[in-house]
């Protein structure tokens, strides 16, 4: 079990780039102090960090309860605390991240791109199934290709989606995926983001590779 958790939580740290647009100061902030926590703190300083910032992201959405774009966010932040929380502790944070991605979606499916239905898709692959967790491998792919249907040259969700099918032994729909991913344009502003995302492409590609070898 502890190993299965150790994936879960690692997973989750990957899950925690997919969106930066922001459309409000405060959105702005979360998203400036989690890239600080995400990026630049390290060991017990980042858990710390992302510790806090969940609870500024709890606050966000209480003050802003119809704005989507801070409910993706919230649910990015906590996904990524969740990450390094890690072990059953993090299967709470977790459950609040989904009921985040839900109420954003409920409000503006399209919000950031369609991130909060990519965040969920992610979710649902990478948390247990029962009993431990809400984990689903059918409503994963579901919420995935809603969020590619919505951004579909995106280099997150074909990333996502390319891992997930990666997971599902499906390899050659995951290299299909995983390289439209490596064709995504850059974000301008996001560059850092962009080098990170491609390295982890090319990664999982190199994985594969190596296994049909």
């Amino acid at each position: 079990m502890r190993k299965h958790m150790n994936k879960f939580a690692m997973g989750l740290l990957t899950l925690t780039q997919l969106a930066w647009a922001v459309t409000s100061e405060e959105v702005q902030t979360l998203q400036a102090e989690w890239a600080q926590a995400m990026y630049q703190d390290e060991g017990k300083n980042k858990e710390t960090h992302l510790g806090k910032l969940a609870e500024q992201s709890r606050a966000v959405v209480a003050n802003n309860p119809k704005d989507a774009d801070a409910l993706i966010w919230e649910g990015i932040v906590l996904a990524s605390y969740a990450g390094k929380v890690g072990g059953l502790g993090a299967l709470s944070l977790v459950k609040e991240a989904k009921a985040a991605f839900e109420a954003s979606i409920a409000l503006n499916p399209k919000a950031l791109d369609g991130s909060a239905y990519t965040s969920l898709g992610s979710l649902y692959y990478q948390v247990p199934g029962w009993p431990l967790g809400f984990g689903d491998d059918d409503k994963a792919e579901e919420y995935l290709k809603k969020g590619l249907a919505i951004n579909p040259n995106g280099i997150d969700p074909n990333y996502f989606y390319g891992d997930f099918l990666f997971r599902e032994g499906r390899i050659q729909e995951a290299e299909a995926a995983l390289n439209k991913a490596l064709q995504a344009p850059a974000r301008p502003g996001r560059e850092s983001a962009d080098a990170g995302r491609r390295k982890e492409i090319r990664d999982l590609l190199a994985k594969i590779k190596t296994g049909k070898s």
